[in-house]
């Protein structure tokens, strides 16, 4: 496209590599037409196969030469722009909710609370100063939204944001993880030429930018998509026990008409699932399919939004969906990609780089490096075994979105007096928030070497009121916790003492208990009795617990539970009530009856696991059940609660900015902060 007073080029002009969509730009990706070897490459059905694919030619990937010329060659830097904007704002969000600046005083403020970082060097700052480093992101997100002294903007928020994630593992996630990355790639790029402050207070910033700004950012969402696909690609997610009973919800009210609840669950939210996150990246490339499966893009996320507590997740793919399109869709929308404009021609005089200097080809490398390095790590788990548990790695890098679930019913912590034997029972979340520390090794002998300090730190201050005699103390972790619909088993050996637990990062950790999958093939029939037990009446419900060999369960029959009853499935145990004293060997099919308000003791005894269930009736929940009724409420929920969301989200970011003007406050005039201190036992 060019001027109708000039003479038309011999050679593709930057210009329409900026002003043209996917289907132009191919237009830079053709060989010259007096070289017919490489002609004779593109007509190949290979290479026909993948342009129609990927809208690219084969012939760009021969080599480092080419590759560094396809990603060099210019390209508008619109659509990298709106998406620049619409991440900064999703960031300002996050800051205060996921980031947990909203809860800054709880999580920074109280001295006693235990952090997980991945590394034992990384600390939390005192309050006031943590209170600046949340400030230094939220001002560093403002920039990337406006575009204001971008390169500033950008290494002030991810240096921030990246220190507060490294800082406390139970709070990753894959979508967290994924919007440091970006911030990240962003640092890197040009995405501040287009509707930013930057290019209209410097003219000369509005120019086209290298293609390898949208590759860098398009790949990682590529990968996100794919590997989210490749492991929903297994036995555990396809029998449909990862998700349960979201078949309820009301997004999949019009698929009610037609299947029933289980089948919603299987087909729809597993099935369907796995192949739209194994493909769709791949028909969001193929400009044959882009239009096609863009509703089903922007659907998915959008349920995905009301399904689950994700944050800003959703809304941030739903920013990078126009990235699949062509790069000028801005200036089109406001019918400002017009021929001959002074913004465009200007760029025309550039020539397109044939031979990439070494800096080019030094750049493709290092892309390649990083390409690799996100291929890589969601399977590296072989070398990182130390946090390998019932799944592998930590949660976030490895894209495992959803494909576990967890239930946990019992969390104790045991804290033993070596000099007296004394036994005391801690509130298990009475330094932290999170309870991931239940599931991985690493984190447990963290937050058990948390309580000993903090412990220590009591006995120092008030020695007169501290319950011990000596700082000679062992903590024993008793969890006990079901994944994906199996029994409910203990995640950590119990009789080990965690203050000398050994843990490395590159060995299996030899007291986390491996998960009992030799009993997955009970899970039908668990799921058959379940019914059948919850068919007794509305206020009755079943526990599966399996056991290993020479562990004895300790559990207390609470008096609001009566008509309760354990039956052995399979394996041996010894059952003793605490008050009679009597000893019973119970086998496989056996069953007894249990005395509420009481403590009993059973005992897995053999050489294999045993299993076995609990049933009984809840009085609490019959009783809360006929109050329900009798004040007549019904569910009154919306179902479009939005108007509720955003006041939450204002009064959360409320708060979040009182945090900062507090901590201002205290470093610039000494006032103190009030600090609201989480109750503990």
């Amino acid at each position: 496209m060019t001027n109708s007073k000039r003479k038309q080029p011999t050679k593709p002009n930057a210009t329409d590599a900026n002003i043209e969509d996917h289907k132009s730009t191919a237009v830079v990706d053709e060989p010259p037409k007096s070289s017919p070897e490489l002609a004779a490459t593109t007509s190949t059905p290979t290479a026909q196969f993948f342009k129609l694919c990927f809208g690219h030619e084969l012939h760009n990937f021969a080599n480092l030469k080419s590759f560094s010329s396809w990603l060099q060659r210019p390209v508008d830097g619109a659509a990298l722009g709106v998406f620049r904007m619409l991440y900064g704002a999703a960031m300002l969000i996050d800051i205060a909710e996921e980031r947990g600046g909203g809860q800054l005083d709880v999580r920074f403020g109280e001295p006693h609370h235990c952090h997980f970082p991945l590394f034992n060097g990384i600390n939390a700052l005192a309050y006031p100063l943590m209170g600046c480093v949340y400030l230094a992101m939220w001002l560093g997100a403002i920039g990337i939204m406006l575009g204001y002294r971008f390169r500033c903007s950008c290494l002030t928020f991810v240096t921030s944001y990246w220190y507060i994630f490294l800082l406390d593992k139970p709070a990753w996630n894959n979508h967290s993880y994924l919007f440091g990355l970006v911030g990240t790639l962003l640092l890197f790029t040009s995405a501040n030429s287009y509707c930013s402050l930057d290019s209209w207070l410097h003219p000369e910033l509005r120019r086209a930018v290298p293609y390898w700004n949208y590759f860098l950012i398009k790949f990682q969402f590529f990968v996100l998509y794919m590997y989210a696909g490749l492991k929903k690609f297994s036995f555990e997610w396809l029998s449909g026990y990862a998700m349960s009973s979201l078949s309820q919800h009301w997004v999949f009210a019009p698929f009610r008409q037609l299947l029933d609840g289980e089948l919603i669950d299987l087909l729809i939210i597993h099935w369907f699932t796995a192949f739209f996150d194994l493909s769709i990246a791949f028909f969001m490339t193929c400009e044959k399919t882009r239009l096609l499966v863009t509703p089903f893009m922007l659907s998915f996320h959008l349920m995905n939004s009301r399904l689950f507590s994700i944050g800003m997740f959703p809304w941030v793919c739903l920013a990078e969906v126009p990235l699949f399109f062509s790069f000028d869709w801005p200036r089109r929308v406001r019918c400002q990609a017009k021929p001959g404009s002074p913004a465009f021609e200007e760029q025309s005089k550039r020539p397109i780089q044939s031979s990439p200097g070494f800096m080019a080809q030094l750049r493709s490398c290092v892309i390649l490096f990083y390409c690799a390095l996100q291929l890589f790590l969601p399977y590296s788990h072989f070398i990182t075994k130390g946090y390998n548990n019932w799944t592998n790695g930590l949660y976030g890098y490895s894209w495992d979105m959803m494909v576990h679930s967890y239930d946990t019913v019992l969390t104790s912590i045991k804290v033993v007096d070596n000099n007296n034997q004394q036994v005391h029972h801690l509130n298990p979340y009475a330094f932290t928030e999170y309870d991931r520390w239940t599931k991985y090794a690493d984190m447990a002998v963290q937050y058990a070497k948390c309580i000993e300090k903090n412990i220590h730190d009591d006995m120092d201050k008030n020695p007169e009121n501290s319950p011990l005699s000596s700082r000679n103390i062992s903590i024993y972790f008793d969890i006990w916790c079901a994944m994906n619909g199996r029994f409910q088993q203990r995640t950590f050996d119990p009789r080990v003492d965690l203050l000398k637990a050994p843990w490395s990062p590159f060995e299996r950790t030899s007291w986390s208990l491996p998960l009992l999958t030799e009993l997955n093939h009970m899970r039908p029939k668990l799921k058959t009795i379940t019914n059948e037990v919850l068919a007794w009446n509305n206020y009755s419900d079943v526990i599966f617990v399996a056991d290993f060999p020479g562990l004895t369960l300790s559990n207390f029959i609470a008096p609001a539970l009566f008509n309760c009853s354990l039956t052995i499935l399979e394996g041996n145990v010894r059952y003793k009530s605490a008050k009679d004293g009597e000893a019973y060997f119970l086998t496989a099919g056996k069953s007894i009856s249990l005395e509420s308000n009481a403590t009993h003791y059973v005992t897995t005894i053999g050489q294999k696991p045993a299993s076995y269930l609990y049933t009984y009736v809840n009085k609490t929940m019959l009783d809360q059940d006929i109050v329900i009724d009798n004040e007549g409420q019904t569910s009154e929920r919306p179902l479009l609660p939005l108007w509720n969301e955003f006041k939450q989200r204002i009064a959360n970011y409320q708060q979040f900015l009182k945090h900062l003007a507090n901590c201002l406050l205290f470093l610039i005039y000494d006032v103190p902060i009030p600090i609201s201190i989480r109750e503990r036992d």
